[in-house]
C-alpha cells in the first residue's frame, strides 16, 4: 500500500500536476495540504476522472486538507479534536483497506510574537492527545502532513538562518518529540537515518530551489504496526522541478501486507 502526502499550495493552481503524479506514481493514498478552496468547489470531477475520489475538510481561500484514494475511506472524522471552537481547516482521517491515514496542516506558528505561535502549540498538544487516543487500538495509523516543524539541524540547508522562526523553535521542536515519543515513527528517517540535504519544501525566493537550500517539514509518522509494515519512503523531488510548482514535494512510503495471523509462531518441524 502506497501513501504520500503533499502541500500543494492550492489544488487548482496545481491540479494537472496532481493528475500527472497521481497517473504516474499511482498511489493508493495521497494526504493534500492547503487544498485551499470549499469541499464543493474541489475539482472532483477530475480527480474522479482519474481514476481517485478525495473527501475534503475545505475552507475559502485557506489552508484545507484532503485525502484522495483507490478504495472508499471508512471511519471518516473531520476536524482535530479538542476545540469545537476552532474553524480552520487543518485536520482530516480515514481508514482504507484497514490502514488508518491522516491528512494534517499543522500551523506556520509565525510570527512568534503573535497570538499565532500559541495557537501552534495549542494545536500541537491537542494533537499530541488525539495521537495517543490513535495508538490504543492498535489499527496501523500513518500521520501525513505538512508539520511545519524542521526537528533536526540536517533537516535544514542552513540551521542558523531559521534560530528564532517558529518552525524551528525549541517549543515546536520539543512539541513534535513528545508526539514521537509516544510511539510514532519518522518514517523517512526510520530507512534514512542520517541522509541530509533531504527536503521537502524550497522557498519561492532567492533561487532556494535552484541552490538546494530547502527544509524538511513534510512527515509521514507511523504508528508501531504501519512501522512493522514499512517497506521503503522517500522524497520525490520530480514535481518541485515542473514550471509554476507548488513549493512543497511529495513523501511517499510503502506498506507491506498485514501479517497472517500465527505467521510469527512455528511448530517445531515447520
Amino acid at each position: 500500500m502506497k501513501i504520500a502526502s503533499w502541500n500543494v499550495n492550492s489544488i487548482k493552481a496545481r491540479l494537472p500536476a496532481v493528475i500527472d503524479w497521481l497517473e504516474a506514481v499511482a498511489p493508493d493514498v495521497l494526504a493534500l495540504q492547503e487544498v485551499k478552496c470549499t469541499a464543493d468547489s474541489f475539482p472532483h470531477a477530475e480527480i474522479e476522472a482519474a481514476g481517485y475520489r478525495a473527501v475534503v475538510v475545505g475552507q475559502k481561500a485557506y489552508n484545507g486538507v484532503a485525502l484522495v484514494s483507490k478504495s472508499t475511506p471508512d471511519s471518516l472524522r473531520e476536524g482535530l479534536p479538542g476545540d469545537s471552537g476552532d474553524d480552520q481547516a487543518r485536520y482530516i482521517e480515514a481508514v482504507f483497506n484497514g490502514v488508518r491515514v491522516a491528512s494534517l496542516y499543522l500551523p506556520n506558528g509565525n510570527p512568534v510574537t503573535s497570538e499565532k505561535f500559541s495557537y501552534k502549540l495549542a494545536w500541537m498538544a491537542r494533537l499530541k492527545r488525539h495521537a495517543a487516543r490513535l495508538l490504543a487500538d492498535e489499527v496501523p495509523t500513518v500521520l501525513g502532513g505538512d508539520f511545519n516543524v524542521i526537528l533536526e539541524p540536517e533537516d535544514c540547508h542552513a540551521p542558523e538562518d531559521w534560530k528564532g522562526d517558529a518552525l524551528y523553535r525549541p517549543e515546536s521542536r520539543r512539541a513534535f518529540r513528545e508526539i514521537l515519543y509516544l510511539g510514532w515513527a519518522d518514517a523517512f528517517r526510520s530507512l534514512h537515518a542520517r541522509r541530509s540535504g533531504a527536503f521537502t519544501f524550497w522557498d519561492y525566493q532567492r533561487g532556494r530551489w535552484q541552490r538546494g537550500e530547502g527544509i524538511r517539514i513534510d512527515h509521514l509518522l507511523l504508528s508501531p504496526a504501519a512501522l512493522d509494515r514499512l517497506e521503503a519512503c522517500d522524497i520525490d523531488t520530480a514535481p518541485r522541478a515542473r514550471p509554476k510548482a507548488s513549493d512543497h514535494t511529495p513523501v511517499w512510503c510503502r506498506l507491506g501486507p498485514a501479517p497472517e495471523a500465527g505467521a510469527l509462531f512455528h511448530t517445531a518441524g515447520a
